[in-house]
């Protein structure tokens, strides 16, 4: 039997939106309903928050462990590394990868990612035509030891990804869902700023917690407004992104 674990790296230190994952709506931080949604995906043995050694995500830890939320302190810098030891730790094949600031993912995806992990020996899957925050990734133990092994950088917070997908040396899936319903181009679902975060809770407040993509879809098409919120903000993001991207050169194998 595959273990099939869902990793959710954070870390409280962000300078745009400090504490992002402890932020409250309605008295319940931003984690605990990530996770609770997250909980509904089938084929998943555990969900496990990866965080860091670093004083400053001590915080996190105490609020993790009251919770009973399962969780890794690692590396600061280097999530690759960071999972690669979370891995080892709760032996772990296919890690499914949802990002700390996706707070939004749909547990449909999650499973999507699981089947195909697991069903087609792949290194590495993602999801095509997906809005900015919803989409979600796989990654297999093999690639992730393998890539841990001639990678330069120990610095690979931002753009890690691309490891995976931009080296050419891994067996890669970029799934197209087919989907029937849209998104608008502008609509933006991910915590980077606080914007974001007031985007959050106007989400939560329509639409609880039990929701999926197809009900993000419906929610835009009836309340376009909403989007206004965040208007802007991938320019920003997109020049953060490019500023502090990780350098995935690779040592010669």
């Amino acid at each position: 039997m595959l273990n099939v674990d869902v990793y959710i790296p954070i870390r409280l230190g962000s300078e745009r939106l400090p504490k992002k994952a402890l932020k409250k709506i309605d008295g319940v931080p931003i984690i605990k309903y990530l996770i609770e949604r997250l909980e509904n995906a089938s084929n998943i043995r555990n969900i496990i928050v990866c965080t860091t050694i670093s004083k400053s995500d001590d915080e996190l830890a105490d609020y993790l462990s009251k919770e009973k939320i399962l969780f890794f302190r690692g590396n600061e810098h280097d999530i690759l590394d960071r999972y690669l030891n979370t891995a080892k730790k709760f032996q772990t094949d296919y890690i499914v990868n949802v990002e700390g600031d996706d707070i939004y993912t749909d547990s449909d995806c999650v499973e999507i990612i699981s089947k195909n992990l697991v069903n087609s020996n792949l290194d590495y899957v993602d999801i095509n035509d997906m809005p900015f925050g919803l989409s979600t990734s796989g990654i297999s133990f093999s690639a992730l030891n393998k890539i841990c092994s001639v990678k330069k950088s120990k610095n690979t917070e931002t753009g890690y990804k691309q490891f995976f997908t931009n080296t050419g040396l891994f067996k890669i899936s970029h799934i197209d869902l087919k989907q029937s319903y849209y998104f608008p181009k502008n609509t933006r679902l991910s915590l980077d700023y606080e914007e974001d975060f007031q985007l959050a809770k106007e989400i939560f407040s329509i639409l609880g917690n039990n929701f999926h993509k197809s009900d993000l879809s419906k929610l835009f098409k009836n309340n376009p407004n909403l989007l206004k919120i965040t208007d802007g903000l991938e320019e920003r993001y997109n020049l953060h992104f490019t500023q502090n991207q990780t350098d995935i050169s690779t040592k010669d194998i």
